[in-house]
């Protein structure tokens, strides 16, 4: 007959003397006990943690002992989920002997494998930048390579923008055909020019006066309208001698 609990405080002893610093004892009824297991440092000099908690079975070894994930850092629900799948199937495997060592060194091995994981998701992550900064460099040196499509794209776009600046030029000159004023016009809506001339002479120093006289001397000469002559040629200068 199997003396379950004498194998039980046996391989206690055991995980005690190997995993002296990370294991815990709970209780003693039912047996319980805690042992955190680290990875290798990978990169950067990090690790993942769990710490297991195994509580035994009435008849363990020939029962399976009841374990969990008391506790971890740096690992994902994926990576939690995967330790639990492991657990199991190291238990179904290993039924029958004790089995607590087994169990903690694949988790180890799990871990240091999940390191590596994360080394190598780092890798590719940097990778995969460098070759999309490489892509965008090339498309800034060399632009998006023509196709049919998108040169009628640019060209409808292109042909309707000048149509646009088109109609926007020739309303301003059909606008400015309207303002624009002819000289008599300005006359007329602006008396101010009539003096402009004298004004400016006067400004610039030159006073102009006007002698009224001689324009009224002017009325008392008898002038002649040469063009009241019939007989007044003006391509013929002798035309307009006295006979």
């Amino acid at each position: 007959m199997t003396d379950y609990g004498e194998e039980q405080r046996n391989e206690l002893e055991a995980l005690e003397s190997i995993y002296p610093d990370s294991f815990t004892v709970l209780s003693e009824t039912p047996p319980s006990f805690t042992i955190t297991v680290t990875s290798e440092a990978g990169e950067n000099d990090e690790t993942v943690q769990t710490t297991l908690k195994f509580t035994y079975s009435e008849k363990y070894p020939d029962d399976a002992p009841l374990y969990e994930i008391f506790s971890q850092e740096n690992l994902t629900d994926i990576d939690v989920s995967d330790i639990l799948k492991l657990l199991a199937l190291q238990a179904e495997e290993n039924l029958g002997m004790v089995m607590i060592f087994t169990l903690v060194s694949a988790v180890q091995e799990k871990l240091n494998e999940i390191v590596d994981q994360i080394k190598t998701r780092r890798e590719e992550e940097k990778k995969q930048k460098e070759k999309e900064a490489e892509e965008a460099e090339k498309q800034l040196f060399h632009g998006t390579p023509v196709t049919i499509e998108n040169f009628l794209s640019w060209k409808a776009k292109f042909d309707a923008e000048l149509l646009e600046i088109k109609k926007k030029r020739m309303k301003e000159d059909e606008q400015a055909g309207k303002n624009k004023l002819s000289g008599k016009q300005l006359f007329e809506t602006d008396h101010n020019l009539d003096t402009s001339d004298i004004q400016f002479l006067e400004d610039a120093g030159n006073n102009v006066e006007v002698d009224e006289s001689l324009f009224q001397e002017m009325d008392d000469l008898e002038l002649e309208d040469d063009e009241d002559d019939p007989d007044y040629n003006p391509a013929d200068p002798e035309s307009d001698s006295t006979d």
